[in-house]
C-alpha cells in the first residue's frame, strides 16, 4: 500500500469540506489482514475522519488511502453470505422482469466481486460482463463461468467495452455497494453514464446515510469507504453526468440501504422517490444540524462494549467473535480492543483464516475451530447479518451467550 493523500475539496462537486461528522482517530486499513509471520512489523495507519461538503452535503473521508493498494488483491467474497446471495437472486429477477431483459440484452456489473450476482443472468441466458478490480476475485468469477474483466472501472473501461460492442450500450449497469469505494467520482460516474448510453438504466445500491445516523452505524466507516451517501448527495452527483434519478427503493441490506435507479432518458419520478426527497428535506440533510452530535453517540457505543468486555474478563469468561468483517475491525480498533479481550474471531472465508485482524491482531479461525474451544460468549461483529449468524451458530450446537455492540450493546442469554 503506497500511502494516502489529504482531501481538501469535495470529491463530487469540488465544494468546501466543513463540519466534522465523525472522527475515529488513526487506524490500520480494515481489510488488510496480517499474516502471522508479519505480526511484529509496524502496520500502516491513517486518519479515519469524515467531513461534510458544504455544497452538496456528501459525507466523505478527508484522507484517501491508495485504492490500488486496497483493491488489487481483496479478501472479501460476496458469496460467503447466504443472505447476500438471496438478495442478488431477487434483484436479478426483479430487474429482468422490469426491463424485459433477454438473450438480446446486455448487463454490466462494476465491482462484480466473485460473480455472485451476474451468475443469475448467466443462468438465465442474458449476456453480461463483470468488471472487478481485484484480480484474485475476478479469477474466481471467471472460473464460475461469469465473464469478468480484472480492472478498475471508469470512462476508459466503458469506452473499451463499448468498442468491442460496436458502440452499443448496456441495457442495465449495476453498481451495488461500490460507490462508497470510489475515490475518483467524476471518472467513475462518467463511466456509468457512458456505459448506459441514452436509454440504459443505472442501478446503484449504497448504504443510506440516514440509516447510518439513526443506527449509530459508525463501524461502516473505514478507509475502503471514501464516501457516505444520502439521496440528496447521490442525485446531485449523478445529475452532473446527465443521469436523472427516477426511482428509489429502501432496502434492509447493510443496516438500511437505497437502490437508486437513474437514466439519461426522461422518466417520470416514482412516488417513492418524491417521498424520500421530502423526508430527507424534513430531516434537515441540507443543513448542519443533522450531521452534528454523531460523535458523542459513537463514544457511548464504544464505552458500552469496553464495559461489557471488562466485566466478562473479570468474571473469567472466554469471549470470541464471529465475522472478520471490515466493520468489525473499525469497531474493535476504535474501542482499543485486542487479543487479550477477544481470544479469536471466526470467519467462513478461508482467505482470512490463519491471519490476524488489522490493528487488533486478533487471530482468525474457522467457525468449527472456534466452537470446538467452547466460548462462553460470542460477539457477532457483522450485525447486518446477525439473524443469519445466530441461526448458524445455534444449529451448530452453540448454547452460550450471543452479543452485538451496534447500535447499542445487546446480549442474548445462553440457552438452557
Amino acid at each position: 500500500m503506497s500511502g494516502a493523500r489529504a482531501v481538501t475539496a469535495c470529491r463530487a462537486c469540488g465544494g468546501r469540506l466543513g463540519l466534522t461528522f465523525c472522527d475515529l482517530g488513526t487506524m490500520a486499513v480494515a481489510n488488510s489482514y496480517v499474516p502471522p509471520e508479519r505480526a511484529k512489523e509496524p502496520e500502516p495507519a491513517f486518519p479515519l475522519r469524515c467531513l461534510v461538503c458544504e455544497q452538496c452535503r456528501l459525507v466523505q473521508l478527508d484522507t484517501v488511502v491508495d485504492e490500488r493498494g486496497i483493491f488489487t488483491e481483496y479478501a472479501y467474497f460476496s458469496s460467503m453470505s447466504s443472505t447476500w446471495l438471496e438478495h442478488a437472486v431477487r434483484f436479478c429477477a426483479a430487474m429482468t422482469a422490469r426491463l424485459g431483459l433477454g438473450p438480446d440484452s446486455f448487463v454490466v456489473e462494476v465491482a462484480s466481486n466473485d460473480g455472485y450476482l451476474l451468475r443469475n443472468f448467466v443462468r438465465a441466458g442474458i449476456p453480461c460482463l463483470g468488471v472487478e478490480p481485484a484480480a484474485n476475485v475476478a479469477a474466481i468469477a471467471r472460473a464460475a463461468g461469469v465473464p469478468t474483466q480484472a480492472r478498475f472501472f471508469g470512462r476508459e473501461a466503458a469506452r473499451d467495452i463499448l468498442a468491442v460492442r460496436n458502440g452499443k450500450p448496456a441495457d442495465l449497469v449495476v453498481a451495488n455497494n461500490v460507490l462508497a469505494h470510489v475515490p475518483d467520482l467524476d471518472d467513475f460516474i462518467g463511466g456509468l453514464a457512458l456505459m448506459a448510453g441514452g436509454a440504459g438504466v443505472v442501478s446503484i445500491e449504497a448504504p443510506h446515510l440516514v440509516a447510518l445516523v439513526d443506527g449509530v452505524q459508525f463501524d461502516t466507516i473505514y478507509h475502503e469507504h471514501y464516501a457516505y451517501w444520502s439521496l440528496l448527495s447521490m442525485e446531485a452527483a449523478l445529475a452532473r453526468h446527465g443521469l436523472k434519478v427516477f426511482d428509489v427503493e429502501r432496502l434492509a441490506t447493510h443496516g438500511g440501504s437505497l437502490r437508486v435507479l437513474s437514466s439519461a432518458a426522461d422518466r417520470s419520478s416514482s412516488g417513492a422517490l418524491v417521498a424520500l426527497r421530502a423526508e430527507e428535506a424534513a430531516r434537515g440533510l441540507g443543513g448542519d444540524a443533522f450531521y452534528s452530535g454523531f460523535g458523542p453517540r459513537v463514544q457511548a457505543v464504544l464505552e458500552g462494549l469496553r464495559g461489557w468486555l471488562a466485566t466478562a474478563r473479570a468474571e473469567g469468561r472466554r469471549v470470541y467473535a464471529y465475522g472478520a468483517a471490515a466493520k468489525g475491525n473499525t469497531l474493535l480498533n476504535a474501542a482499543g480492543i485486542g487479543a487479550a479481550d477477544i481470544l479469536a474471531v471466526a470467519d467462513r472465508s478461508m482467505a482470512k483464516q490463519g491471519r490476524l485482524l488489522p490493528g487488533s491482531h486478533i487471530p482468525v479461525v474457522s467457525p468449527g475451530a472456534m466452537l470446538a474451544l467452547n466460548p462462553d460468549d460470542i460477539l457477532i461483529l457483522p450485525w447486518n447479518i446477525e439473524p443469519e449468524v445466530s441461526r448458524q451458530l445455534r444449529e451448530a450446537g452453540y448454547r452460550g451467550r450471543l452479543a452485538v455492540a451496534v447500535p447499542r450493546l445487546a446480549v442474548r442469554d445462553a440457552l438452557a
